[in-house]
Protein backbone atom coordinates (compact mmCIF):
# COMPACT_ATOMS: atom_id res chain seq x y z
CA UNK A 1 0.00 0.00 0.00
CA UNK A 2 1.00 3.31 -0.67
CA UNK A 3 0.99 6.25 1.48
CA UNK A 4 0.76 9.46 0.53
CA UNK A 5 1.65 12.48 3.42
CA UNK A 6 0.68 16.11 2.46
CA UNK A 7 1.54 19.11 4.80
CA UNK A 8 -1.63 21.64 4.32
CA UNK A 9 -0.01 24.58 2.62
CA UNK A 10 1.08 28.26 3.28
CA UNK A 11 -1.02 29.57 6.49
CA UNK A 12 0.81 32.22 7.54
CA UNK A 13 -1.18 35.06 9.38
CA UNK A 14 1.06 36.86 11.62
CA UNK A 15 -1.88 38.59 13.80
CA UNK A 16 -4.24 35.91 13.76
CA UNK A 17 -6.60 36.48 16.69
CA UNK A 18 -9.21 33.87 16.28
CA UNK A 19 -8.59 30.01 17.22
CA UNK A 20 -5.86 28.57 15.45
CA UNK A 21 -8.20 25.85 13.73
CA UNK A 22 -9.95 28.63 12.10
CA UNK A 23 -6.72 29.65 10.54
CA UNK A 24 -7.39 29.26 6.53
CA UNK A 25 -4.10 29.14 3.60
CA UNK A 26 -3.49 32.70 2.40
CA UNK A 27 -3.78 33.83 -0.76
CA UNK A 28 -0.56 32.62 -2.08
CA UNK A 29 -1.26 29.62 -0.10
CA UNK A 30 -4.32 28.91 -2.51
CA UNK A 31 -2.25 29.97 -5.97
CA UNK A 32 0.62 27.68 -4.51
CA UNK A 33 -1.76 24.50 -3.81
CA UNK A 34 -3.31 24.59 -7.19
CA UNK A 35 -0.28 24.35 -8.73
CA UNK A 36 0.62 21.52 -6.48
CA UNK A 37 -2.38 19.90 -7.34
CA UNK A 38 -2.14 19.48 -10.96
CA UNK A 39 1.28 18.41 -10.61
CA UNK A 40 0.00 15.36 -8.65
CA UNK A 41 -2.97 14.84 -11.02
CA UNK A 42 0.27 14.67 -13.41
CA UNK A 43 1.72 11.86 -10.88
CA UNK A 44 -1.37 9.30 -11.65
CA UNK A 45 -0.98 8.52 -7.86
CA UNK A 46 -3.75 5.78 -8.15
CA UNK A 47 -5.37 7.19 -4.73
CA UNK A 48 -8.39 5.60 -3.33
CA UNK A 49 -9.44 8.20 -0.73
CA UNK A 50 -8.13 11.51 0.74
CA UNK A 51 -8.19 11.93 4.37
CA UNK A 52 -7.68 15.47 5.83
CA UNK A 53 -7.67 16.68 9.33
CA UNK A 54 -10.59 19.06 10.28
CA UNK A 55 -8.68 22.15 10.43
CA UNK A 56 -9.48 24.66 8.47
CA UNK A 57 -5.82 24.77 6.50
CA UNK A 58 -6.09 21.23 6.07
CA UNK A 59 -9.46 20.92 4.54
CA UNK A 60 -8.48 23.36 1.88
CA UNK A 61 -5.37 21.66 1.16
CA UNK A 62 -7.20 18.45 0.57
CA UNK A 63 -10.33 19.96 -1.04
CA UNK A 64 -7.50 21.54 -3.40
CA UNK A 65 -5.92 18.67 -4.32
CA UNK A 66 -9.40 16.45 -4.21
CA UNK A 67 -11.04 18.60 -6.98
CA UNK A 68 -8.41 17.99 -9.13
CA UNK A 69 -8.34 14.41 -9.04
CA UNK A 70 -11.82 14.35 -8.93
CA UNK A 71 -12.28 12.24 -5.55
CA UNK A 72 -14.16 13.46 -2.68
CA UNK A 73 -12.67 14.48 0.77
CA UNK A 74 -13.10 12.54 4.22
CA UNK A 75 -12.48 14.74 6.99
CA UNK A 76 -10.85 12.60 10.00
CA UNK A 77 -10.45 14.07 13.72
CA UNK A 78 -7.63 11.38 13.96
CA UNK A 79 -5.94 13.86 11.64
CA UNK A 80 -5.73 16.62 14.02
CA UNK A 81 -2.58 17.79 15.37
CA UNK A 82 -1.57 15.01 17.85
CA UNK A 83 -1.86 12.67 14.81
CA UNK A 84 0.64 9.86 15.38
CA UNK A 85 1.18 6.37 14.37
CA UNK A 86 -1.60 4.59 16.70
CA UNK A 87 -4.01 6.57 14.84
CA UNK A 88 -3.05 5.82 11.53
CA UNK A 89 -2.95 1.88 12.69
CA UNK A 90 -7.01 2.20 13.22
CA UNK A 91 -7.89 4.39 10.19
CA UNK A 92 -6.53 2.02 8.04
CA UNK A 93 -8.61 -1.04 7.92
CA UNK A 94 -11.67 0.63 7.04
CA UNK A 95 -8.75 0.69 3.71
CA UNK A 96 -7.86 -2.54 3.30
CA UNK A 97 -8.80 -3.03 0.05
CA UNK A 98 -7.24 0.52 -1.32
CA UNK A 99 -3.40 0.75 -2.89
CA UNK A 100 -2.97 4.25 -1.97
CA UNK A 101 -4.15 6.67 0.16
CA UNK A 102 -3.13 10.45 0.83
CA UNK A 103 -3.54 11.95 4.15
CA UNK A 104 -3.68 15.64 4.50
CA UNK A 105 -1.99 17.19 7.82
CA UNK A 106 -0.13 18.88 10.11
CA UNK A 107 3.90 19.27 12.08
CA UNK A 108 5.31 17.32 13.54
CA UNK A 109 2.78 14.90 13.53
CA UNK A 110 3.58 13.68 9.80
CA UNK A 111 7.22 14.19 10.20
CA UNK A 112 6.84 12.10 13.34
CA UNK A 113 4.78 8.95 11.54
CA UNK A 114 7.28 8.69 8.34
CA UNK A 115 9.83 8.51 11.26
CA UNK A 116 8.18 5.46 13.03
CA UNK A 117 7.12 4.02 9.62
CA UNK A 118 10.68 3.64 8.20
CA UNK A 119 11.91 2.96 11.45
CA UNK A 120 13.51 6.21 12.40
CA UNK A 121 15.47 9.33 10.89
CA UNK A 122 15.01 12.32 10.32
CA UNK A 123 12.23 13.86 8.11
CA UNK A 124 11.13 17.38 7.46
CA UNK A 125 7.33 17.65 5.74
CA UNK A 126 7.58 21.27 4.57
CA UNK A 127 4.39 23.57 3.97
CA UNK A 128 3.27 21.95 0.77
CA UNK A 129 5.88 19.14 0.68
CA UNK A 130 4.18 15.14 -0.37
CA UNK A 131 5.91 12.41 0.83
CA UNK A 132 5.17 8.63 -0.25
CA UNK A 133 6.04 5.70 1.97
CA UNK A 134 4.85 2.51 0.78
CA UNK A 135 4.08 -0.27 3.46
CA UNK A 136 3.95 -4.33 3.18
CA UNK A 137 0.65 -4.16 4.88
CA UNK A 138 -1.77 -2.04 7.26
CA UNK A 139 -0.71 -4.52 9.93
CA UNK A 140 3.07 -4.55 9.88
CA UNK A 141 2.69 -0.54 9.70
CA UNK A 142 6.79 -0.76 8.35
CA UNK A 143 7.79 1.24 5.46
CA UNK A 144 10.08 2.46 2.78
CA UNK A 145 10.19 6.14 2.19
CA UNK A 146 10.46 6.58 -1.55
CA UNK A 147 10.38 9.91 -2.00
CA UNK A 148 9.49 13.30 -0.69
CA UNK A 149 9.26 16.45 -2.55
CA UNK A 150 9.11 19.49 -1.48
CA UNK A 151 7.15 22.51 -2.21
CA UNK A 152 8.81 23.97 -5.14
CA UNK A 153 8.99 20.85 -7.39
CA UNK A 154 5.57 20.77 -6.87
CA UNK A 155 4.61 24.15 -7.48
CA UNK A 156 7.66 23.91 -10.71
CA UNK A 157 8.82 27.18 -8.96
Amino acid sequence: MNLYFLRHGLADWPDWKRPDAERPLTEEGVVRMRASAQTIKQLDLGLAAILSSPLVRARQTADVVAQALGLSLTIKSQLAPGFAKPALAKLLPAFSQANALMFVGHEPDLSEIIADLIGGGQVVMKKGSLARVDIASAESLAGELVWLLAPKVLTLD
